[in-house]
């Protein structure tokens, strides 16, 4: 028995320690970087990101230009698309043609490689994932960045410091690319979502959040906090210049 909450309480540690780590959004620096005609003005506040989930996967939706700006072979990948739509998942499962139970069990049971998904998404994001529940975020400068910088993070690289790219998505104009860390049943999409709020400032306990549910509902809690509250429990979060999460601009 004893042997057994000692795996569990193991297999929770090294959940919470594998990659791709948090960002610490009180210790993001922002270096001066080429940009590739994507520069942003540091005055567009506060920064909006949206969280998109359909049921059982969670991603992220943010400015295109934010991550380009780290990455340039995406920019030579999707162009001038206004937005792009970040997910991180098991590799043989996401990109599997045809799920089949062998894969499922192999994905939650056994640890194995990961890839990042990179969708286009228009101006109209609501209208596009128009079967996906999605939520609005804003952030302050700080959080925005730390947050683009995990997902950058995420992105396996080579010796020359490029990303790999692999076959094309699932859907739209989309593309997969190595990535960073192990999937496992303590290290899901959804755990990586969460990550990524922790990496905004976030006030978040990781270790249990493994699905869409959990993570969405994190987000509608937030958005239902006061801007006292938000004040008190979020260093990453932009509530000074907003009434409500509803009334923030895009970056």
């Amino acid at each position: 028995m004893k042997y057994g909450v000692l795996f569990c309480i193991l297999l929770l540690i090294s959940a919470c320690s594998s990659k791709p780590y948090v960002v610490d959004p009180k210790q993001t620096t922002h270096q001066h970087e080429e940009r590739i005609n994507v520069t942003q003005s540091s005055s567009d506040r506060p920064y909006v990101i949206y969280l998109v989930s359909n049921s059982w996967h969670t991603g992220f939706v943010v400015s295109a230009k934010s991550l380009q700006s780290k990455i340039p072979a995406l920019y030579e990948r999707f162009g001038d698309a206004p937005y792009l739509e970040i997910g991180w998942g098991d590799k043989g499962f996401y990109q599997a043609k045809e799920i089949t139970t062998g894969i499922t069990l192999k994905a939650i049971f056994w640890p194995s490689g990961s890839v990042v998904h990179v969708v286009a998404v228009p101006d109209d994001i609501k209208g596009y994932f128009s079967g996906s529940e999605i939520e609005k975020v804003c952030l302050n400068e700080q959080g925005y960045q730390s947050l683009i910088q995990f997902m950058s993070n995420s992105f396996a690289r080579t010796e020359q410091n490029d990303v790999i790219s692999l076959t094309h998505g699932i859907y739209g104009n989309s593309q997969f690319y190595e990535g960073v860390g192990d999937y496992y049943m303590m290290n899901t999409c959804n755990k990586w979502t969460a990550k990524g709020l922790k990496s905004a400032g976030f006030d978040i306990f990781l270790t249990f959040k493994l699905t869409a549910d959990s993570v969405m509902n994190t987000v509608k809690d937030y958005n239902n906090l006061s801007k006292s509250e938000h004040n008190e429990r979020n260093v990453g979060l932009d509530v000074n210049t907003i009434e409500s999460i509803g009334t923030c601009s895009s970056p």
